[in-house]
């Protein structure tokens, strides 16, 4: 049976219709949305589909540990988040935590007699054109934060997505609101760790979300570190903005986002700061995923 997709917003009428005849999210349907990064899994409840020049709302965030997944965490999301009927968006770059997402989703879902639906998010469920070599090789999470940034951008202009995580990323979104593919490169705690476990004498150092980087000189070997990596992040960071401005055809929309925005805000402070940027853009792969 032909997908039959119709408009909705966050929690009335019904999204798609699925093989069968039913709708995936009913009138009472809540839609819920989950980022599964490398660290954690981001959470959010849709509360608007958004508007042309405006992206969809979310509230009820929540962060779980992707490595240190608790259910019992995720089943106290869920009860505040949609006592009734959900459909559960999952977009991953961890397989093994997504798996385990969504297995305890559905263990909910079974155990407490109510209907808890899933849907993964692959590239095709995004408005977006992925123009690089290997569309399918790109991280859902860089392809959910473009078609973000393709409908808040302002039209006529690129836009450059600056996302600091687990890994750093800065990619390119044309005047068009087409993917041009990026950059990527380690995040703090990775630089940490590769430095801990990739020599003899390193220490490890705490994390640097949101501090700025001891002065230069270091006055011990932790200092010296979280200098390296804070003040070199933000020189890595700068650069390659410049660069993709240079590349870019016309003035581009700067967008930051990502948990450790913090180490490199000082080096695009021009960006607009969007921590909801990734979920924002599942949330636009609503109407297909809940067709298909």
């Amino acid at each position: 049976m032909t997908a039959e997709p119709r408009s909705s917003d966050g929690r009335g009428g019904a999204v798609g219709r699925p093989e069968g005849g039913t709708p995936l999210i009913g009138a009472d349907s809540v839609v819920l949305l989950a980022d599964v990064g490398n660290t954690r899994i981001k959470l959010a409840t849709l509360t608007d589909r958004g508007a042309v020049g405006r992206l969809p709302g979310v509230s009820r965030r929540a962060d779980l540990l992707t490595h240190d997944f608790r259910a019992e965490h995720l089943r106290r999301w869920l009860d505040a988040a949609a006592a009734g009927p959900a459909v559960l968006l999952v977009a991953a770059v961890h397989e093994r935590g997504a798996v385990r997402l969504e297995a305890a989703v559905a263990e909910a879902s079974a155990t407490r007699h109510r209907p808890l639906r899933q849907r993964r998010i692959g590239r095709d469920d995004l408005p977006l054109e992925v123009l690089v070599t290997e569309p399918g090789r790109v991280g859902i999470d860089r392809l959910a934060a473009a078609a973000a940034a393709a409908v808040v951008k302002p039209a006529g202009r690129p836009a450059i997505v600056v996302d600091c995580g687990t890994a750093v990323t800065v990619d390119m979104v044309s005047i068009e609101g087409h993917f041009l593919g990026g950059a990527i490169l380690p995040g703090p705690g990775l630089l940490a760790r590769a430095l801990a476990e990739g020599t003899s004498r390193l220490p490890a150092v705490a994390a640097l979300e949101g501090t700025r980087p001891p002065p230069m000189p270091g006055r011990s070997t932790q200092e010296a570190i979280a200098a390296g990596i804070g003040w070199g992040l933000r020189g890595a960071v700068a650069r390659l903005v410049a660069e993709a401005r240079a590349a870019s055809a016309g003035d581009p929309f700067i967008l930051l986002t990502g948990g450790s925005a913090g180490v490199v805000r000082d080096a695009v402070p021009d960006a607009i700061e969007m921590p909801d940027l990734v979920l924002a853009g599942i949330a636009l792969a609503t109407e297909r995923a809940c067709a298909r």
